[in-house]
């Protein structure tokens, strides 16, 4: 039950530093800051979100694989792959459809990027249980 806690505790951290890394007061501006470690390398941007790489540890050392693994997993790679061809048609091939421009113009509440640290550790959890 104390390793339950102690995995949920570094998940939550480590979606703490990648809501950090990824705060901006728009999409486009989130889609910006990314931007500037996917055109460093794509190993670097894939190395800013390092809870994805944790939960797969967490998978892998619990020996672990339930429903609520699953769900985490299956968002985190959703979430990696649509930063990804965000990145791509904003900046690489620069055809933004009108309606995604409009989108990426949006103000983002500040507890947007808390979603991330409300979420993934409370399923962890439960998935650790």
């Amino acid at each position: 039950m104390e390793t339950a806690y102690l995995l949920t505790a570094i998940l939550a951290i480590l979606e703490l530093f990648e809501a950090w890394m990824q705060k901006a007061p728009t999409l486009l501006g989130v889609m910006q800051r990314l931007y500037k470690w996917y055109e460093k390398s794509i190993f670097l941007f894939f190395l800013m979100h390092p809870a994805f790489y944790f939960v797969l540890f967490v998978v892998l050392a619990t020996d672990r694989l339930n429903a609520y693994m699953i769900v985490i997993l299956s968002l985190k790679i959703f979430d990696l792959f649509y930063k990804i061809e965000l990145i791509k048609k904003i900046f690489l091939q620069k055809t933004v459809p009108q309606e995604l421009a409009a989108m990426l113009e949006w103000q983002l509440p500040s507890w947007f990027f808390l979603t991330g640290v409300l979420l993934y550790p409370p399923l962890l959890f439960y998935g650790l249980q």
